[in-house]
This record gives C-alpha cells, structure tokens and sequence, in this order.
C-alpha cells in the first residue's frame, strides 16, 4: 500500500498573504461566498483554517480513558488559493499587495500589506 507524501516547502520560502485573525470570503467549495475568521495559517502546505466554515463529520474511536468515540465535526484546511482576504478599510474582498512604508515610533520602512482597491495598509489583528 503506497502512502502520499506530502509536499512541504522549507519554511524560508513559505510566504502567504492570510495570517491568523485575518477575515476570508470563500472562492470555491460548498461554502461559497461566506465569510470567516482565520483560525489557523499553515504557510508550509499553502493552506488555512477558517472557522466554523469547511466542516466535515468525522467518525472517531474512543481512546481508553481519555476520549470518547462517536461523530465530531471538523473544520478542514482550505487551499490559499480558494480563499480571498477582506481589506479592513474598504469591506471588499481583495488581492494583496506587499509595499514597504514608514512605520513606528522610529518611522523605519516596513513590509505592509497594503489593499489593491483602496491602497491603504490592511490592518494585522494578531498584533492589535
């Protein structure tokens, strides 16, 4: 019986657009066109996990003690691909642009990501 190995980049070249806290609208899949929070980033595989959305049933065994068996629901990793950032200025899902701006107290150039329809700086919710 073959086993699928899973492609992992090496985390110096793994790099996404979606951090954890973002808000996502649904490209493709069952839940279509809604909306949700990133509950989890996982830049190696190139996919997150929005909650509540992308859930499946799945059937578990009991584990001695500890767990019990029975139907739990799941939210599964969506691919980046199917999934757009909503820009926190403008309401709109966006594509992401990167661009380096003043930032701080020292006012240093930064990496930002930055709206590609109202081209304001899309605000980081895990740092907040």
């Amino acid at each position: 019986m073959a086993t699928q190995v899973k492609n992992k980049k090496p985390l110096h070249l793994a790099k996404m657009n979606i951090k954890k806290g973002d808000t996502v609208v649904i490209l493709a899949g069952k839940d279509k066109l809604k909306e949700g929070t990133v509950s989890r980033a996982m830049p190696q595989t190139g996919k997150v996990i929005v909650e509540g959305l992308n859930v499946v049933k799945k059937h578990v065994r009991p584990q001695g003690q500890t767990r019990q068996g029975g139907i739990i629901e799941k939210a599964m990793p969506l691919h980046v691909s199917n999934v757009m950032l909503k820009c926190t200025e403008c309401g709109e899902a966006t594509r992401v642009a990167r661009e380096r701006r003043p930032l701080g107290n020292d006012q240093k150039l930064r990496p930002v990501r930055v709206c590609k329809h109202c081209h304001k700086v899309i605000a980081d919710r895990t740092r907040s």
